[in-house]
């Protein structure tokens, strides 16, 4: 059978790649010359008529550190940082050979974090350290008839943590949560945490602009610096402290370590699925 012969694509470069199933679009732009404004963000993550995802990152240049991971969600809205997606940005650095695999720094509006991504297989990356910003008061998450009370924590995107018995009798969650604008004005994630053993949890995330995802990596982070806080005694305290913790999130697992000075690691998966051309037309008619 002859091969067909398809036309040669010309347009705006993007690859796709996921974190534990958080997908994302991923589009060099490395003179920052794109307008990525938030009606075509919007139209770019559309699951139904444009590429798909839980957000864009762009790839700019830093002066500083060689490059800028621009992240936003997938309503349009720009995030403080997003764990899965700097790990999707890592291994998309070393996979399109912007970076050779190892240890390597990169820019995002969180401030300079550093990645270790091997050739293949988990990437780790710095996150910071995680802080209640001294909010001490439950912070009080409502669905529909329903209320939880949880923890405030900035990781550094904010983040309300909430415990619960069973992530079962949460049912179907839908819409944006309700909970306190005067502690977060730029919005929240939400996530619900079932304590599976010491040093393990399994979660679901509600997160700004997108809704239920599968996964959210600053999410795990906040869960992780929040779970030995939360817990009621001291022998539960020492049993969560011991090593790294394991998150289960519904498209996987990822691994949180708190260094004895507070810096926060996580560890995980990062997959590129495809990549292509965005049709110009397309994109200027958004």
């Amino acid at each position: 059978m002859k091969a067909l012969d398809f036309p040669v694509m010309t347009g705006i470069e993007f690859a796709k790649g996921h974190g534990t199933g958080n997908d994302f679009i991923v589009i060099p732009d490395l003179n920052d010359d794109l307008d990525l404004h938030p009606r075509l963000i919007q139209a770019l993550c559309d699951r139904h008529r444009g590429i798909g995802g839980d957000g864009v990152l762009r790839v700019v240049r830093s002066v500083d550190h060689g490059y800028f991971m621009d992240y936003r969600n997938a309503d349009g809205s720009v995030a403080e940082m997003c764990g899965n997606g700097a790990r999707v940005f890592a291994r998309y650095l070393v996979d399109k050979s912007y970076h050779s695999a190892g240890e390597f720094s990169f820019d995002t509006r969180s401030g300079l974090i550093w990645a270790n991504c091997p050739g293949d297989g988990d990437v780790s990356i710095t996150m910071g350290r995680a802080s209640d910003r001294g909010i001490q008061a439950p912070t009080d998450v409502t669905f529909g008839e329903r209320s939880w009370s949880g923890m405030a924590v900035w990781a550094p995107n904010p983040h309300a943590v909430v415990m619960v018995t069973e992530l079962d009798e949460l049912d179907e969650v839908s819409g944006a949560p309700l909970v306190d604008p005067t502690i977060f004005p730029e919005g929240v994630n939400v996530e619900f945490v079932q304590s599976i053993a010491p040093g393990h949890v399994s979660i679901r995330i509600i997160e700004r602009g997108v809704g239920e995802t599968l996964s959210c990596g600053t999410g795990a982070c906040a869960v992780a610096w929040a779970l030995p806080r939360m817990l009621d005694t001291s022998a539960s305290r020492r049993e969560h402290e011991v090593g790294p913790v394991r998150v289960d999130v519904p498209g996987g697992t990822v691994w949180v370590h708190e260094s004895s000075d507070g810096e926060l690691t996580l560890t995980g998966p990062a997959v590129l699925v495809a990549e292509g051309h965005v049709d110009p037309i397309w994109w200027s008619q958004q």
